[in-house]
């Protein structure tokens, strides 16, 4: 018998929730302000980066990215996210949460700042050091996702547990009306200065040449939330169940917990844990195999669904007439435009559904909330594929339905694939399983992001943005999400649920590893 964790961890479970709590929560969740923020500020600036770099002397219509670099620019970020979250999940594990936590704010604010710098003396030199810097300030945003979530898990204490982690992931929706608030503020002081009139007045006027500073403005504010934060996370103790259940040392575990917690915690004498089994073992596959594959697919397929709709949100409100044509409108005021239609989603249907996640998830349990948000994606989006030419007419009726998809997205699937990795997955693989989950979830943005941006073309080869081919269309897409979704909900039921149940008996950490038996040569005798 030894000294072991018991004390400690039985506390953290049993722990009221204490300002401690909260200050976590704060300083996780700043990073995913950040991480939605620099994410998704890049689906404002697109369109005005192709009138300001790819202008077309001549043209009836502004400039636009051609669509391979508008693909990288898109999808370069996502390509280093999931990098990212393979490479700090694995390093989360072996070297602790707390040693690389800082390390990915830091890339995130250095990256986001280099962004905004970025040089060169033609378009495509320009376009290329953006993508380097983004696919950089990716994977920085990558290695927050298991780390944040990781962390905020093993602080938490069991009742709560679930509406501390979905907080942390709720500043998401924070961080994308930051976005849009920061998209129409930008603009509106650009445009106050430097009137410019409409494309279809004055082609090369209506693109002034200060433009160029606006999505530089936008997108290196992204490091000050990062910035901020960087000095309160360094401040955060290691958690106490990596330091007792992997680096094996409950004394320090203790003192850590006694001095953040203000409590006095008692050591019991229990039998060590002695499961050692790693990721690509029998016994990891025997107890964890198909929750693995449960969390990584439920995750790629919303993430498919999420981000599809999410980074081309632009082009959807165009095609339904809900931004006027580009050539009735400045550069500036085209920008204006996209960002207060994305303030007004995120405003109505995101950041509500994430906080109802919030407020229920311990309430009536992952599960539930999971197989909820896939079914009602499903449903919101087949009803605004079926009829879509109607609600080319009935344009506030298509807004309304477009933000409940978000709602029961965030109030759903993205949510939730975010909380459950952290929970059911032993302490010394929990940062590389959420990281490997999380990496699947990004493939799924990728695959949305840019096969999205084709398939989304008209099917009108006349109709397209310059250099695209003919796509399915807005609608032909919505009915293949639709199918991604059903896909997601069925996938929910590999996963466990863990509402009420602490990580401990969620990993199965106390379990004995279950050994090979040899065939034995002896008969029982009667």
């Amino acid at each position: 018998m030894a000294a072991s964790h018991g004390g400690v961890l039985a506390t953290l479970d049993s722990s009221k929730t204490q300002w401690y709590h909260y200050k976590a929560v704060i300083i996780s969740g700043m990073g995913f302000f950040t991480d939605a923020y620099d994410l998704f500020c890049i689906s404002l600036i697109t369109k005005l980066l192709g009138r300001i770099y790819y202008h077309v002397p001549g043209s009836s219509k502004p400039g636009v990215l051609p669509p391979a670099t508008a693909a990288a620019i898109n999808g370069v970020a996502l390509c280093g996210t999931l990098l990212g979250q393979l490479f700090f999940g694995l390093l989360g594990d072996r070297l602790g949460r707390k040693k690389v936590y800082g390390i990915t704010l830091f890339l995130m604010a250095l990256s986001s700042i280099a962004s905004g710098l970025s040089f060169g003396s033609s378009p495509k030199a320009v376009m290329t050091t953006l993508c380097f810097f983004r696919f950089w300030l990716g994977f920085g945003i990558g290695g927050d996702y298991p780390l944040s979530a990781t962390i905020m898990a093993e602080y938490a204490n069991k009742k709560t547990r679930g509406s501390f982690i979905a907080a942390v992931f709720a500043m998401q929706g924070f961080g994308i009306l930051a976005g849009g608030i920061v998209g129409m503020g930008v603009s509106a002081i650009f445009r106050s200065f430097y009137h410019a009139p409409p494309y279809s007045v004055d082609a090369v006027g209506s693109t002034p040449p200060e433009a160029d500073y606006v999505w530089r403005i936008i997108l290196m504010l992204g490091a000050l939330p990062a910035v901020l934060s960087y000095y309160w996370r360094m401040k955060l103790p290691e958690t106490a169940r990596y330091t007792a259940l992997v680096a094996n040392n409950a004394e320090k575990a203790r003192k850590d917990m006694e001095k953040v917690m203000q409590v006095e915690i008692t050591i019991q004498e229990t039998k060590s844990n002695k499961t050692k089994f790693g990721l690509f073992s029998k016994e990891f596959l025997r107890r964890h195999g198909l929750h693995l594959i449960g969390t990584a697919s439920t995750w790629f397929f919303v993430d498919v669904a999420y981000y599809s709709q999410n980074l081309f949100q632009k082009e959807i409100f165009s095609a339904v007439g809900w931004l006027p044509p580009a050539k009735t409108m400045s550069a500036l005021d085209e920008l204006f435009k996209i960002s207060f239609a994305q303030f007004l989603i995120a405003f109505c249907g995101t950041v509500p559904g994430y906080w109802v996640t919030v407020l229920l998830i311990d309430r009536i349990g992952r599960f539930i909330i999971q197989i909820m948000g896939f079914f009602f994606m499903t449903v919101f989006m087949l009803a605004l594929a079926i009829p879509y030419h109607h609600w080319t007419l009935n344009k506030a009726g298509f807004l309304i339905m477009y933000g409940l998809t978000f709602f029961f997205a965030n109030f759903g699937p993205n949510s939730t694939t975010f909380i459950v990795p952290a929970e059911i997955f032993p302490a010394r693989l929990r940062s590389t399983c959420h990281g490997i989950s999380a990496a699947a979830g990004k493939a799924g943005a990728i695959v949305g992001a840019f096969g999205f941006l084709y398939a989304a073309q008209n099917q009108d080869k006349s109709k397209t943005d310059a250099g695209y081919p003919a796509g399915i269309g807005i609608r032909n897409s919505l009915f293949i999400l639709s199918g991604i979704n059903v896909l997601g909900l069925l996938c929910t039921f590999l996963v466990p649920e863990a509402k009420g149940r602490s990580l401990e008996e969620m990993s199965r950490d106390d379990e004995e590893e279950q050994q090979d038996q040899p065939k034995s040569s002896m008969v029982e005798s009667v």
